[in-house]
């Protein structure tokens, strides 16, 4: 439309035309039309319009009558037809929705049909290899056979072929599940040849299943020393566990016989299997010495043995043959390098001292409760007995018998030195010695206590006895005594052992014992001549008369034997004795009832009998 145009059509509407007439091109040809009229063309425009118009609806009014019925049947039709176009849009809408489903229906259609027809070739594939895939299948049942049957090597290549299939055809559910259950079976073959480590075995056996271990690499080396360690130690241990511990001598000869034969050939296994006793393994966060694991599970068992013989050594009754098979038991260690018969000597020589000891207490204690009912009374003095030294005799002194607690206590001290000699360590020697000299001087200071307790009441005779009595242990049994330990612990031999002479040995007093100690408390009761040159007895300078009245005053008191009573033999003596006043008896009293209460140890109660036998001491040399 031209800008002409439109200026007309604004000129002759100037309300504007509806939007229909812009469209339609008749509207534009009438304007044309209207434009080439001439003024009364225009004026009479109207009027022709107007005539036009009504012509038109005439003739439309005519139609309409003439033609009504087909009016009505075109308007049904048209009615029925725009219905049916309603209807026709629906099922298109409804159409056009459900093709997306029907598309997807039918892309799944062919996709299964696809898969059908994999499936169908791949059953087919499967139906030409049904062998080979048998085979796979029944690998698990194959490594369970092999298991049970101990085919370690064959269930091992089995396990390799599996791991390689798995790596492979991983992603195939069958073939995951094949491995999974073959490399249960693997953990369980693990466990199946680290516990058939757990048994009696040779050598060569040993090597197949180390060497299946390493095959398998289920474990470092490290770990793989520690698991054949642990496997040997819990069979020897079970075989251990089976020997009765009733006995001590049977438990204990059991426990070194095995400890002895198992123990070596699980060393030599482990030399055989892990011959590398410098190989050091270095990591990133450690450093792991692989021999210390052999050496402190070494040291563990010699520790364990160790332990077993301080437990049982003491209820045994024959420790020299124990003491033969430890040493050759350790000994032997010795050719691995794990000597330890420095440990057990500690343990011999502390069992043995304590049973020394014991034996030593317990006789101790028995003379004091002999002393308890011994008396002097009536005591025949015999006249067939020599009185002689018993220093070289190896028999006991005959003078005992006219006195039994000495006798008796003579027997403790043979039946202690009898178990003592048999198995003797010459490490005890000096500690045999202090024992003897305090239980020697325990029985001085009890015979003291007896006769402070009796000297009120008694006569001549039982003086002189007394008397007697301190000299026969001053004069006969401690010179056996010193003899018995050097037939046990010869001077020459501890000499060498300490690396000094005899001479000197002798000078420092080592196996010696100090009679002067033992025989201190007896010193009033001796005779000057059987003391040392240094005398025990206190030293004080009577003078004048008023000395002799309070000698004489305490010999009135305390019934000490006069000089008219006295044999030359204990005329010496007894004026010794006179020269002490009562106040300085009474200490000397009260420190050795001290000492005594304080010696005594407790022990075993033994009866006494009043008719003694004095022991065969024989054996002792």
């Amino acid at each position: 439309m031209d800008i002409e145009t439109e200026k007309v059509i604004e000129s002759v509407f100037p309300d504007g035309i509806p939007e229909s007439w812009k469209e339609n091109p008749d509207f534009y040809q009438y304007l044309i039309k209207l434009g080439g009229f001439d003024i009364d063309q225009l004026n009479k425009e109207p009027d022709h319009l107007t005539d036009e118009k009504n012509s038109v609806l005439q003739q439309t009014q005519e139609l309409a009558f003439s033609n009504y019925k087909t009016f009505i049947r075109t308007a049904e039709s048209s009615r029925e037809i725009f219905q049916q176009f309603n209807e026709t849009e629906k099922r298109l809408d409804g159409l056009a929705q459900n093709l997306p489903v029907f598309v997807s229906k039918c892309q799944s259609f062919c996709d299964a049909s696809k898969d059908i027809n994999t499936h169908r070739r791949l059953n087919s594939l499967t139906l030409t290899r049904n062998a080979e895939l048998l085979e796979i299948l029944e690998m698990p049942q194959l490594m369970e056979s092999c298991l049970r049957s101990n085919q370690y090597n064959e269930a091992l290549e089995l396990s390799q072929y599996a791991r390689q299939l798995g790596t492979k055809h991983g992603d195939i559910p069958i073939i995951a599940s094949i491995v999974s259950e073959i490399e249960n079976s693997w953990s369980g073959m693990v466990g199946q040849v680290v516990s058939s480590l757990r048994g009696d075995l040779p050598l060569p056996r040993c090597l197949q299943l180390v060497g299946l271990l390493r095959s398998m690499d289920a474990f470092t080396e490290p770990e793989l020393r520690i698991k054949f360690l642990q496997a040997r130690d819990s069979w020897f241990q079970g075989l251990l566990s089976t020997i009765p511990k009733e006995d001590p001598n049977l438990h204990l000869t059991k426990t070194i016989e095995l400890s002895r034969i198992h123990l070596f050939n699980i060393i030599t296994q482990f030399k055989a299997m892990f011959n590398d006793d410098d190989h050091i393994i270095t990591s990133r966060d450690v450093t792991i010495n692989e021999s210390a694991i052999f050496y402190h599970w070494l040291e563990e068992k010699i520790s364990q043995f160790l332990t077993t013989l301080e437990h049982d050594l003491p209820g045994v009754t024959s420790i020299d043959s124990i003491l033969g098979q430890c040493t050759y038991f350790g000994l032997s260690f010795g050719r691995v390098g794990a000597d330890f018969t420095g440990r057990m000597s500690d343990i011999f020589v502390r069992v043995i001292g304590e049973k020394f000891k014991t034996g030593i207490i317990r006789t101790t204690r028995k003379f004091e409760k002999d002393m308890e009912t011994f008396t002097l009374i009536n005591k025949v003095q015999r006249t067939d007995v020599k009185v002689e030294t018993s220093a070289k005799s190896e028999n006991p002194p005959e003078q005992l018998v006219e006195f039994y607690p000495l006798a008796e206590y003579c027997n403790g001290l043979i039946s202690a030195f009898n178990e003592l000699r048999v198995c003797a360590p010459v490490a005890l020697s000096e500690t045999c010695m202090r024992l003897l000299e305090d239980s020697l001087n325990s029985v001085a200071k009890a015979m003291l206590l007896f006769y402070k307790q009796e000297q009120q009441a008694f006569t001549a005779a039982e003086r002189e006895n007394m008397i007697k009595f301190a000299e026969c242990l001053s004069k006969q049994l401690v010179p056996y005594v010193q003899y018995s330990i050097h037939a046990i612990f010869p001077p020459s031999q501890v000499s060498v052992y300490l690396g000094i002479s005899v001479g000197q040995l002798q000078k420092e007093g080592v196996t010696y014992l100090d009679q002067k100690f033992i025989v201190e408390p007896l010193a009033l009761l001796l005779p000057i001549r059987t003391i040392a040159r240094e005398s025990f007895l206190p030293k004080f300078a009577p003078t004048g008369s008023s000395s002799t009245d309070s000698s004489k005053e305490m010999s009135a008191s305390t019934g000490i034997l006069s000089k008219e009573d006295t044999t030359p033999q204990t005329e010496v003596t007894i004026s010794k004795m006179e020269e002490l006043t009562i106040s300085q008896t009474e200490r000397l009293s009260e420190t050795i009832t001290q000492s005594s209460e304080e010696s005594v140890v407790e022990s075993a109660e033994i009866e006494q009998d009043n008719e003694v036998k004095i022991n065969d001491p024989s054996d002792i040399c």
